[in-house]
């Protein structure tokens, strides 16, 4: 099953590059490094981040390492970014940090 490909006009994606999330060509995903005060901010960023991810029903790839949360996001079924991952780093940009 093929998800919604990234559209043509890639004003939302521009957006997130403005906002800190990297290209990476390579692996035709968008990467960003959180930062947070403590573990504990990075953790409840991330259990934000989880249940956005869960009601969109598309699920990043992370680590995190006490105050940082790095994030990449693909669409794996469509083997590259599509509108979801899109979708999901506006989620996520959004939830207080």
């Amino acid at each position: 099953m093929t998800k919604n490909p990234l559209p043509k006009d890639r004003i939302d994606l521009d957006i997130l590059i403005e906002a800190g999330w990297k290209m990476e060509e390579k692996q035709d995903s968008i990467t960003k490094e959180f930062f947070f005060a403590n573990f504990i901010e990075a953790f409840s960023w991330m259990t934000s981040a989880a249940l956005w991810a869960e009601k969109l029903n598309h699920h990043p790839e992370w680590s995190n390492v006490y105050n940082r949360v790095f994030v990449r996001l693909t669409t794996h079924d469509s083997e590259g970014l599509t509108e979801l991952d899109i979708k999901l780093a506006q989620k996520m940009e959004k939830i207080p940090k």
